[in-house]
């Protein structure tokens, strides 16, 4: 199902009644951003500023609730951070979550706030994954930590039913590896996956097609293909871990799939989605109207930011309730 929203004003970082100029302002500050990120340099010094500079934009458009509890986790190979917004405490349920970042750029902390947007809306914690990073940890490093992620968490007495798998971005991407490779190493599936404006193709093919037809003034293809070269050097582009594909009859948990409808990965999420549907899986797509990349983390940037984490924690309330029923027939 292919759900379209109508369009919103943007919103940013001053208040929502601010002038339309401050608010065009803010949007191009991140446009600006973003493409000074894609013309850095790729050595460790032009990698740690651009780092710096996609967490400027996170935490002045995402930043994380008042109040939000954050306890870091460290086991074994396993690195992360517990999200807990105001009054959120641990119980039988959780969120684990994926952060994106093209495998090079971002972290844990630097998607706290929408952990804790996340974590104030469903009423549950969230374990966020501080995966390793390319260039210092190609593939399949990244893909190795999430799937230790999940196993821990099951480890550690969360049953599978009580979970629910989100992702953004390149966390897309790993999320759906994760869901491949639990029926192969006969790991039981959590009871959701959401994902926002998620990279399936690697080769960015999808990508460079649209922006040839509609250029990505946020995030252009050119500048996510010089990130997922970083992970993917030395690998065949149509490796089974990284040219990912669902095969007929595969055991998948109920899937909401959200995108701006003008964004680069716009093609992405719905060629995850018709996979996904041809599968024989439960999916939903969301095509919102705007153009920027993973809008879901930037509420003081991007109004629809709101209604779209609502839609998430409704998916999330239902995955959650059905679960245990599915599991009994099973």
């Amino acid at each position: 199902m292919t759900r379209t929203r109508s369009m919103a004003t943007f919103g940013s970082a001053v208040p929502a009644s601010a002038s339309r100029q401050a608010r065009l302002a803010a949007m191009a500050s991140v446009v600006g951003l973003r493409r000074i990120n894609g013309l850095l340099p790729r050595n460790q010094a032009g990698i740690q500023v651009g780092r710096g500079l996609i967490a400027g934009v996170m935490a002045a458009f995402g930043p994380t609730l008042p109040g939000t509890r954050v306890s870091r986790v460290r086991s074994g190979a396993v690195r992360g951070e517990w999200v807990r917004a105001a009054g959120v405490h641990h119980g039988e349920r959780a969120i684990y979550y994926i952060h994106g970042s093209g495998y090079v750029v971002c972290s844990a902390r630097t998607h706290r706030g929408l952990a804790s947007r996340l974590s104030k809306l469903t009423g549950l914690p969230v374990f966020l994954i501080d995966y390793r990073l390319a260039p210092e940890h190609p593939f399949p490093a990244a893909a190795d930590d999430v799937e230790a992620g999940y196993r821990w968490l099951l480890g550690n007495g969360y049953r599978p039913e009580n979970l629910v798998i989100g992702g953004d971005s390149a966390g897309g991407h790993l999320a759906l590896d994760l869901l491949l490779q639990n029926p192969r190493t006969e790991t039981p599936q959590p009871a959701g996956v959401f994902m926002f404006s998620p990279l399936m193709d690697l080769t960015l093919t999808l990508a460079e097609r649209r922006d040839r037809e509609l250029p990505d003034p946020m995030a252009p293809a050119h500048t996510g293909r010089r990130l997922i070269e970083l992970y993917t050097e030395g690998q065949q582009p149509d490796s089974p871990r990284l040219r990912l594909e669902i095969p007929t009859g595969t055991a998948l948990p109920p899937l909401l799939v959200q995108a701006s409808a003008g964004e680069m990965l716009a093609d992405d999420a719905q060629h995850l989605h018709d996979m996904a549907v041809a599968a024989g899986a439960r999916s939903e797509l969301e095509l919102w109207p705007g153009r920027i990349h993973v809008f879901q983390a930037l509420p003081l940037l991007v109004p629809e930011a709101v209604p779209a984490l609502r839609r998430a924690e409704q998916f999330i309330a239902t995955a959650l309730a059905a679960a245990p029923l599915l599991t009994k027939v099973s």
